[in-house]
């Protein structure tokens, strides 16, 4: 039998099962689907992740307070950021600059609306220390010294969704802040200020969804004594990274917590990573279960037609005609299921990407747009169409074996 002959009886045999086909083939493609939809969202996130590391200097340092570490009963607490650690890290080989920040949660209320908002106090000129394209919008000034101006991030100032902005410059603000007095009672400090100036939109999470206030504001507003959150360590060079961090190590060891864009940048390429191995994993069980559909249709396939591979045998097909019949028939399905699947796959991504959103810990809700790359998509394709030419082997050699006779005595 020609090639064209084969492939003409498979496609026909498809058809006059049209159900069974559909329902086959629908294995398939919602086990190519579920592939490319995880691939495309995780490969998303990540370069959403990336995207956002990448937007900070390369040159800065981040130090906060470190672990506790115990011994036997007792325990050791981290080392309480003040002036004194301020000062020393400042005269460290390399460094360039070190700015302390406050960090803090707030209740934010302007014409009668209120929102919860993070706030972070610091000297507002050191924004590009960390941000260094950081821009704001036209009209806006930075005062470093000004205990009640009150830079916004643009996600609190043009909320997203919203027809309106919510804050604009000029406009007075009222900041709350909770805390516990001395006594351990629960008490709250209310600050008025005035926004100076509107950041535009900077990639960083952090910032855009912050208000930044001056570090003396911020001690006064969230009762911080003067004992720093965190310190923003640039060293003059990002080459001289590693050294300063070392350096910081080697003066207060576990005391105090160091981290780089870089090493949060690594570690969250190794998470985005497994994830992606692990999105696979899920997508190769979607697509067994699609293979062990197809060896069902095709095995039942083969008892429905025992007459008519009987006869077929009869008139001269070999063992070999039968085996490409029943072959190419799970080809067909694999081809078809794994066209959709990619297709309607990617139409999926785009879609949960506009319903769903992804929260970044202290930042608020990001979208997350799948990325597809081709070479994944070649990959799913071809894992796809493999995996139903493996499911329709047993039910062809099956069907190839069939004595004639015997076929044709089937009733």
């Amino acid at each position: 039998m020609h090639l064209g002959d084969i492939f003409s009886l498979s496609f026909d045999a498809l058809v006059d099962r049209k159900v069974r086909t559909l329902l086959t083939v629908l294995m398939v493609v919602l086990g190519s689907s579920l592939v490319v939809v995880l691939n495309g969202l995780s490969a998303g996130q990540a370069a959403f992740l990336e995207s956002q590391f990448s937007s900070l200097a390369a040159n800065v340092i981040y130090v906060g307070s470190g672990l506790h570490s115990y011994h036997g009963s007792s325990s050791q607490a981290s080392i309480i950021i003040n002036n004194a650690v301020l000062s020393k890290i400042s005269t460290l080989p390399y460094v360039q600059t070190v700015v302390p920040e406050y960090l803090g949660s707030v209740e934010l209320d302007t014409q009668g609306e209120t929102q919860h908002v993070s706030v972070t106090a610091m000297d507002p000129t050191k924004l590009t220390v960390i941000l260094p394209n950081l821009q704001y919008v036209d009209g806006s000034t930075v005062r470093p010294d000004d205990r009640s101006a009150v830079l916004v991030g643009d996600t609190i100032a043009n909320p997203p969704g919203a027809s309106t902005p919510f804050i604009v410059l000029g406009q007075t603000i009222k900041l709350t802040s909770s805390y516990t007095d001395a006594s351990g009672k629960p008490a709250t400090e209310v600050m008025n200020y005035i926004v100076s100036g509107i950041m535009q939109p900077s990639g960083n999470t952090r910032i855009d969804d912050s208000i930044i206030i001056s570090l003396d504001a911020g001690n006064q507003l969230l009762r911080k004594s003067t004992k720093y959150d965190q310190l923003v360590v640039a060293a003059v060079s990002p080459d001289y990274v590693g050294t300063v961090q070392q350096e910081i190590t080697t003066q207060y060891g576990k005391t105090l917590g160091v981290t780089t864009p870089s090493a949060i940048m690594a570690i969250t390429q190794r998470a985005s990573s497994g994830n992606a191995e692990f999105t696979l994993m899920v997508g190769i069980i979607a697509l067994v279960v699609g293979a062990v559909g197809i060896v069902t249709t095709l095995y039942n396939s083969v008892t429905e037609r025992i007459r008519e591979i009987g006869t077929m045998k009869a008139i001269g097909a070999q063992n070999s005609d039968i085996l490409q019949l029943f072959i190419v028939e799970a080809a067909l399905i694999g081809v078809i299921g794994a066209s959709l699947g990619l297709i309607i796959g990617m139409g999926a991504g785009y879609v949960l990407s506009m319903f769903t959103t992804t929260n970044v810990p202290g930042s608020g809700s990001v979208h997350i747009h799948p990325i597809y790359v081709l070479t994944d998509l070649l990959k799913v394709w071809v894992l796809s169409v493999t995996l139903s030419l493996a499911a329709g082997i047993y039910p062809a050699w099956k069907a190839s074996r069939l004595s004639p006779m015997v076929a044709l005595r089937r009733e």
